[in-house]
């Protein structure tokens, strides 16, 4: 699932044609997507041969499967912890997990597949060694698995809500309690389908929160989050569902003229697992970004 938006230079160009250009898929492959109704233009799907305008929306709600799996390229990874089981990963923003639309290499994957080959046969292979993901523009703390065995163990731990991972994100607005809990379900948005929403029909979704500190001008809060469940865009769609959407997020109204950032104010900061072979426990935490720890200079002292 993801968003294209169609560049200057591709305005007039017929869908199929424009998309398999921005994706570097095959014409053929493009068609079946549109018509399967997997290619939405402004919201609604249309025929191939749709003339696109510049800066139309382009929402991909499937992608065709690889014709190859990823291979190893020099991406640089941020390794904070290996071993003969696993890898924690520091991921910057702007960072690729895996290869997909709009991304067929590049990716923390290839990268990791450069370092640690044996991961091709762990997991899914198009996505080889990830047991869970970030956001594009979300960075900080990563776990992969480079065995099997791990892998497996892993991907229940998580499931089984023994894995912590922690937040820090920046929000609008100020809390009414220091901590909480927003339990709400998440599930495909009716009208952007590439996006995420509170829905009743949706998975249930926990998220805990504790006030870090609050600021005047503009008139923020750093917060800690903690994921009960792993939805897709479970902290950002919380947020902003109880008014407090992540400062520089575009995508769940937090992109807004008073603070305005390149990116989502959300890293994933402290991890915490038992270790699947040796039950040992590792913990690991990673200092937020300079581009990020810049913006809470710049606030000043804040109130806890």
């Amino acid at each position: 699932m993801s968003e294209l938006a169609v560049p200057g230079t591709l305005a007039g160009e017929r869908l199929d044609r424009a998309l398999a250009l921005l994706t570097g898929w095959s014409r053929a492959e493009v068609a079946r997507l549109i018509d399967d109704g997997a290619v939405l233009v402004g919201g609604r799907p249309v025929a191939k041969s749709h003339r696109l305008e510049a800066g139309a929306l382009v929402e991909l709600l499937s992608e065709p499967p690889p014709d190859r799996p990823p291979g190893p390229e020099p991406v640089p990874v941020d390794i904070r912890y290996a071993d003969d089981d696993l890898v924690v990963v520091s991921k910057p923003a702007g960072l690729v997990v895996h290869p997909g639309a709009g991304h067929p290499d590049g990716t923390l994957v290839n990268g990791l597949l450069e370092r640690f080959p044996e991961i091709a046969g762990v997991g899914d292979p198009a996505r080889p060694g990830i047991v869970h993901r970030l956001d594009r523009d979300t960075s900080g703390l990563m776990l992969v698995a480079r065995s099997l065995p791990a892998y497996d163990a892993l991907v229940a731990a998580l499931a089984r809500r023994e894995i912590d991972r922690r937040y820090l994100a920046l929000v609008w607005g100020r809390f009414d309690a220091p901590r909480g809990v927003i339990d709400a379900p998440i599930g495909r948005s009716p009208t952007r389908r590439t996006r995420m929403a509170i829905r009743d029909e949706g998975r249930a979704a926990r998220t805990s929160y504790e006030v870090r500190a609050a600021f005047d001008d503009p008139t923020v809060t750093l917060v800690e989050c903690r994921l009960e469940t792993g939805r897709t865009h479970q902290l950002r769609v919380h947020l902003s569902a109880v008014q407090h959407a992540v400062v520089g997020d575009a995508a769940y109204r937090g992109d807004r003229a008073a603070l305005r950032l390149d990116r989502p104010f959300l890293h994933a900061y402290r991890l915490d697992l038992t270790h699947p072979t040796t039950g040992q426990h590792l913990g690991f935490e990673d200092p937020l970004p300079a581009e990020l720890a810049s913006v809470l200079d710049g606030l000043g002292a804040g109130s806890g």
